[in-house]
């Protein structure tokens, strides 16, 4: 790695270290004062629920009091059942005054024994000063305004202590019928339920206070809850954290000695088992935690993350470390190439280490720890990808000149002999006939073809083919087998079979290649080099103007061979594509020939190849063009049959794939890896869909109960989804030659294959042995209901996750409860992010559609302009890679 190298990322990690010191620079704040008025007290432990009856002991409540005592003068309780009934008994002890809650809710046989209990305490104990009679009842709507002021009454005639009920500010201004039987408003004072930034909260409590005060003249006013989250769902302007909660209480309990307000804070001790009914935020309103550890300074500057410098230093550490893995293995690049790896290694890091840090602070269960890990997972999987994704982008566009030049042989260089296998299935006649006459025109000395069709059952087919090849003359030798097992490796196996003792080269091209005369006589001579096993020339095509559809797959096939292969090649890594290829003779039957278990029996030939020590080249120059998929059917199946065998190699190869055994150099090990990686990631990205449309639907019909995932686990789908956009974007221009447009229908015709990678590396995964498909050559008639059908699969899905996202912006802007027409659970950023991650997620679902219309209606390829035109060298110039810029 060079000094420039070590600069950069000594660069970055200074910026990275400052932008944690940034964000958590000290902000003071008034002090904690030696006395709190009131707190809200629900002494529940860690595990306990009153859900389920599991309710803390007397001693437990007993310590929680004490460890109060001194620092609050007054407690609130919401309960006056079972153990909750100690409460007052156990706050005398401690000289601690309580405000003894009745709960109420629709068991309305169970409200009159909580009115009961109610009364019993504040008639038994002298440090109850108040009671409040339900809570929020009528803000969920459990009670009309008739059935509460009804047992209100019946308190107020039975106590001598002050009554009311507890609702938020609004609910007393809408029903001020309710204001008549309490002795005083108990107001809940709640701005992040609201939306409103923790700047400004403490000012609209003010504001809230005079309207209140306004509006019931005399009636004293009690700030029945008073507080902020630590933790859970950002609401508008409202964000959960727990610096905003120390700065919100801390402002608030000045302000409140400043104003005179009664008031109690919300609350005492969180509350983990209000998460399984209620939303997780209400877990995280106490300002001790569940352990009874204090969540922040009461005096000393607020912090946001006050173990940030150990947080900054890991996440440096974790980047420094990838990177120099970077750096020390890519090519050799330039400053630009290495600043975008450093962006990407530290800004990756950081998120990894924030967002671990985040969940792990979380009252976790033993469902949260299992949806947390594959969280957790699925963000590291993301991070893989995008971390290939911008190595091939910094090499593809910064790498300086190749190690790996192909050099074409000059004039009178050693010609060996070259078996030539053209495999035929069903194969269009007229098209076959014309990639024989192109074999037939090789300017090559000594060269023989042989033409397999395995298992084509109608006669006039296949005879015409066979008629021209006896044509053709001695060269050219012709088999029609029936039964011949294997697909096209059964094929090639056979024509191997039959190859003249003499040839050398074995070359394979498809039934629909047209070659250039100069071919053989450009590439073979490469063999000379006698670890050289492969030489490779990029798939092309002659029928990319023939219409818009055909036009986007030549674009996207384009990508990868003048962009990934190129730069696999200069680590001996090349993917062996089953034509326009040629293979050392020897080599091939010593390792054993094709493999006809496996449907991409040319990328999984090439893979053991290298594992026998061979090396490849690859030369981005087109030497024949072949015919595209007609339909967007067979556009599927084609990449669904290349992503199935994907994954056949991953599995036999995992033992060499997946260790430092020595038959693959790392960059060999990397490419293999790397470069099918995105199709694992489309794989586990169909389970993403179906765990997002389940938890859409558990936000739709339980909002408060159910909150989105982590904004960070929804920004880095949509940041990798971006980075890819902008990297195809990048290299298609400066690369590729791809105007806009053209860049634009790779980027769509790309997107619209996801499905059926995600669908085949599924099923890669739990079968073996499914089909061979062939991509077929005749033509066939496009029907717009055709089109329709062709994407049933994908539109089934772009409905569910259109109709979630819409389904979640509906229930989170209209309903639940409006607060005097402002919708209760708001706008908030979380819900809209994940809304932008479900439709996001339906973007290739849509492109699927939208590439199966193009299909079905046979639209000009004008529209995407001219198509990049295709490099070409003299048969006896070297080719040697563009110089990058830097």
């Amino acid at each position: 790695m060079k000094w420039s190298g070590f600069l950069v990322a000594a660069v970055f990690a200074a910026l990275t270290f400052g932008l944690w010191a940034y964000v958590n620079r000290p902000t003071a704040e008034p002090p904690w004062p030696a006395h709190v008025q009131g707190m809200a007290f629900s002494p529940f432990q860690a595990g306990q629920d009153p859900v389920v009856q599991s309710l803390p002991t007397e001693q437990q409540i007993d310590s929680d009091v004490r460890l109060l005592a001194g620092k609050v003068t007054a407690i609130r309780s919401y309960s006056t059942l079972k153990s909750l009934s100690l409460i007052p008994e156990v706050a005398a002890r401690h000289d601690m005054k309580v405000t003894v809650g009745a709960w109420l809710d629709r068991r309305l046989a169970t409200n009159d024994l909580e009115v009961a209990g109610a009364i019993k305490l504040a008639n038994k104990h002298a440090n109850v000063i108040r009671v409040v009679v339900g809570n929020e009842s009528i803000l969920r709507g459990d009670l009309t305004v008739a059935q509460l002021v009804k047992q209100l009454d019946r308190v107020r005639d039975a106590v001598a202590q002050p009554v009311s009920t507890a609702e938020p500010w609004h609910v007393w201004l809408r029903y001020p019928e309710l204001v008549e039987h309490v002795d005083y408003l108990a107001v809940h004072m709640l701005p992040y339920w609201e939306g409103i930034p923790v700047e400004r909260a403490i000012d609209y409590i003010d504001s809230r206070m005079d309207q209140l005060q306004r509006a019931f003249p005399g009636k004293p006013i009690v700030i029945a809850e008073v507080g902020w989250p630590s933790d859970g769902r950002t609401r508008e302007g409202a964000v959960a954290s727990t610096s905003n909660q120390a700065m919100f209480l801390r402002r608030f309990l000045e302000r409140a000695r400043d104003e005179g307000y009664v008031y109690y804070v919300m609350e005492a001790f969180d509350q983990p088992w209000k998460a399984r009914y209620q939303g997780a935020v209400e877990a995280y309103w106490g300002v001790y935690d569940v352990y009874r550890q204090p969540k922040f300074a009461f005096v000393e500057p607020i912090v946001r993350i006050p173990q940030w410098q150990t947080l900054a230093t890991v996440s440096v550490a974790i980047a420094t470390v990838i990177l120099c893995l970077l750096y020390v293995h890519s090519l050799a690049l330039g400053t630009r190439g290495r600043s975008l790896l450093a962006v990407v290694a530290y800004a990756v890091a950081t998120t990894m280490v924030w967002i671990i840090y985040d969940y792990s602070r979380r009252y976790l269960t033993v469902t949260s720890v299992l949806i947390g890990t594959l969280l957790i997972l699925g963000m590291l999987g993301v991070i893989a990808v995008l971390l290939t994704e911008a190595l091939e982008w910094a090499e593809a566009r910064w790498g300086k000149p190749r190690k790996r030049p192909f050099v074409v042989a000059p004039p009178g260089a050693p010609l060996p002999k070259v078996s030539i296998h053209v495999p035929a299935y069903n194969e269009p006649p007229d098209m076959l006939i014309e990639t024989l006459d192109a074999l037939a025109r090789l300017d090559y000395p000594d060269y023989e073809v042989i033409v397999v069709d395995n298992n084509t059952a109608e006669p006039s087919v296949w005879q015409p083919v066979e008629r021209h090849c006896r044509q053709l003359g001695k060269r050219f030798k012709f088999f029609h087998v029936a039964p011949l097992s294997g697909f096209k490796a059964g094929a090639l196996n056979y024509a191997l079979q039959h190859t003249a003792a003499d040839a050398h080269v074995v070359a394979v091209i498809d039934s629909d290649y047209k070659v250039e005369p100069h071919w053989l006589r450009s590439l073979v001579p490469a063999f000379a080099d006698e670890k050289l096993a492969i030489v490779q020339s990029p798939q092309d095509y002659r029928d990319a103007e023939e219409n818009a559809f055909k036009a986007m797959c030549y674009a996207e096939y384009r990508g990868f061979f003048h962009i990934g292969m190129v730069v696999r090649n200069e680590r001996n890594a090349i993917i062996q594509h089953g034509t326009m290829t040629l293979v050392r003779r020897s080599a091939l039957q010593k390792v054993g020939g094709w493999a006809e278990w496996c449907i991409t029996e040319d990328a999984e030939l090439g893979l053991r190849l290298f594992e026998h020590g061979h090396e490849a080249q690859y030369l981005p120059v087109t030497y024949g063009r072949g015919l595209m998929p007609e339909t967007f059917v067979d556009y599927k199946k084609q990449r669904f049959r290349w992503a199935y065998g994907a994954v056949q190699i991953l599995c036999a190869h995992a033992k060499v794939l997946l260790s430092a055994d020595e038959r693959l150099t790392q960059g060999q090990r990397y490419h293999f890896i790397a470069g099918w990686l995105p199709w694992m990631a489309d794989g586990l990205n169909l389970i993403f869909n179906l765990f997002a449309l389940i938890w859409s639907a558990a936000m739709i019909v339980a909002p408060h109960r159910y909150d989105p995932p982590l904004i960070m686990f929804s920004v880095l789908p949509l940041a990798l989804f971006a980075f890819k956009m902008a990297k195809l974007a990048h290299l298609y221009s400066s690369r590729v030659g791809a105007n806009i447009r053209q860049t634009l229908a790779a980027a769509l015709a790309g997107l619209a294959l996801s499905h059926a990678v995600s669908v085949a590396v599924v099923k890669g995964l739990l079968t073996r042995n499914e089909p061979f498909f062939r991509t077929p050559k005749f033509k066939r008639s496009h029907a717009l209901i055709g089109g329709f059908a062709a994407a049933r699969a994908e539109t089934a899905w772009l409905l569910a996750l259109v109709v979630a996202a819409v389904g979640l912006t509906q229930q989170f802007t209209i309903a639940p409860g409006l607060v005097l027409g402002i919708p209760e659970e708001l706008k908030a950023p979380d819900v809209s992010l994940w809304v932008a991650v479900l439709l996001i997620q339906a973007i290739p679902y849509a492109a699927s559609l939208l590439m199966s219309f193009i299909s079905a209606l046979s639209l000009p390829a004008r529209w995407l302009g001219r198509p990049p035109k295709s490099t070409g060298v003299p048969a006896t110039t070297p080719f040697r890679a563009p110089d990058s810029a830097d």
